[in-house]
């Protein structure tokens, strides 16, 4: 089965209304061109659960977003994601505050088609007065209790992986895939971006297939799109845009995200877009962050 398609092709599975699972973590390897894609459509009303970056605070200042559930949503170098924060300011978003290790609990339950998750994560604190649809049980053997964290069922993951096959096997080789496993298992249907489309024999090969993390099964479509995480980072391919990451957040106070949008999304496809930020060729030289 062929599962090669255009961004819009695979964004039109979005609907308005819909639970979307975001891939990647804060600055790393986001979907972003699929995020753009969602931009330039009509779909609203959207629940985001992301460890989240530039993808959650794009879609909060186009007015798309009417809930996320989140762990954090940070550009790491800038603390707090810039148009997140100002509607959160602003009250123009419903949040689920969770931390990391509670957010991979529900999406392991959604994965495992489990209600919930029982944990000590998070008994004692403010996690359960802020979040009301976190409830406290009773363990049913002895007389400890328990928190449920209930399971954050997707409708959707968009996720970018370095690569693909047109039958949906998808290769992450950077040092981490964070919980991008996770995201396609716990969602319906999972569209993934790649930098590269290769030939299923190229996963016969070596190792190669040692960095394959889910089945694909959980993969409906593969958008092939190089850069596609601009401007957040696809290591080993490129590190993320520490001056376009700049430039997006001084917009908060230079015209807003109107500026931003009319600067850098103006086109009507991707290839606009890179053109836009200096071409392919520049993204890919972008160096990798050293910690």
């Amino acid at each position: 089965m062929n599962k090669v398609q255009s961004a819009q092709e695979a964004v039109s599975q979005i609907k308005s209304g819909m639970t979307i699972g975001i891939g990647g973590w804060g600055p790393r390897r986001k979907p972003m061109a699929l995020i753009r894609e969602l931009l330039r459509s009509d779909v609203q009303d959207l629940t985001l659960v992301s460890y989240g970056g530039a993808d959650v605070g794009m879609l909060c200042a186009a007015g798309k977003v009417r809930k996320v559930v989140y762990a954090f949503v940070s550009l790491d170098f800038i603390p707090l994601e810039p148009y997140f924060r100002l509607a959160r300011q602003q009250g123009d978003i419903e949040v689920m505050e969770l931390d990391e290790g509670l957010m991979l609990l529900g999406l392991r339950a959604a994965a495992w088609r489990l209600p919930y998750i029982p944990t000590a994560i998070g008994l004692g604190t403010d996690v359960i007065r802020h979040c009301p649809d976190l409830k406290v049980i009773d363990s049913p053997y002895d007389d400890k209790e328990w928190l449920a964290m209930p399971a954050l069922n997707l409708d959707v993951s968009l996720l970018h992986v370095d690569r693909a096959d047109a039958r949906g096997v998808c290769q992450i080789k950077g040092p981490d895939l964070y919980m991008d496993d996770w995201f396609a298992r716990a969602a319906n249907s999972t569209l993934v971006s790649c930098e590269e489309l290769v030939e299923t024999d190229y996963f016969h090969a070596g190792d190669e297939a040692r960095y394959v993390f889910w089945e694909r099964a959980q993969t409906q479509a593969v958008v092939p799109i190089a850069g596609g995480a601009h401007p957040s980072s696809c290591n080993p391919e490129y590190g993320f845009d520490v001056n376009h990451f700049k430039a997006y957040a001084a917009s908060v106070k230079e015209g807003g995200f109107d500026a931003y949008r009319s600067r850098f999304l103006s086109g009507t496809d991707e290839q606009d877009y890179q053109q836009a930020v200096g071409g392919l060729e520049a993204i890919q030289a972008l160096p990798l962050p050293v910690y």
